[in-house]
């Protein structure tokens, strides 16, 4: 929370004239969203930034895009809160709500911030579907869900959320029945070629289909 306020604070030389969010960042998007997106956690001169999730970075400049080509956002930019984007059967969220020193949340700050998560998820009560964008949000989405023994992180890998003895609904993850798993948007996949921008729209065009959405 220290480092977040300080970042703040500080700045980043290119953004010196902007006002820094500097405060835990919410969830984004449609409401009754089909499909939850869930990250690590917000970028310090992104999201920490602009108070908005995947906003004023690079991860944000590939993943909107993406959604864009998948039917799931109305533009492909996210430059800035009040810039016109708006999500349709998508919603936005992150494991961790504060951004972290070297983008590397302790597991105090996992375990702060799974609650909100988890009251987060409660309240999308159309969601079937949870990306994991990253090990570490595949890693809290199981824990909520209940996934044991959990199957090994793998970009594309769809996995099962168990329900809840005796209901229908599956444990801590609302309404949400399986969670896929992508590489994180990050710099250091995308500009590797580790995450290709067809990589990613496989991901979100399975996550349609496990959706029960039509295709894009």
């Amino acid at each position: 929370m220290a480092w977040r306020e300080q970042t703040a604070a500080d700045k980043r030389a290119a953004f010196a004239g902007e006002d820094y969010w500097g405060r835990g960042v919410p969830g984004f998007g449609d409401p009754d969203a089909a499909i939850v997106l869930v990250g690590l956690a917000p970028a310090a001169h992104g999201a920490n930034r602009t108070g908005r999730m995947f906003t004023g970075d690079r991860s944000g400049d590939f993943l909107y895009a993406a959604l864009h080509r998948c039917g799931l956002a109305n533009q492909p930019a996210s430059d800035h809160v009040g810039d016109g984007l708006a999500l349709r059967d998508a919603y936005i969220t992150a494991a961790v709500r504060c951004a972290p020193p070297a983008n590397k949340p302790t597991p105090v700050e996992r375990d702060a911030c799974r609650p909100f998560l988890q009251r987060e998820l409660a309240l999308l009560v159309n969601a079937r579907v949870a990306i994991a964008l990253g090990a570490f949000a595949y890693g809290v989405l199981c824990t909520l869900g209940g996934v044991r023994p959990r199957p090994r992180f793998g970009h594309g890998a769809i996995v099962e959320v168990p329900a809840v003895s005796g209901s229908a609904e599956p444990a801590a993850l609302g309404s949400v029945t399986r969670i896929v798993c992508s590489f994180h948007p990050s710099q250091q996949n995308t500009f590797t070629g580790r995450l290709t921008a067809d990589m990613a729209d496989t991901v979100l065009r399975d996550a349609r289909r496990l959706a029960n959405l039509p295709p894009a």
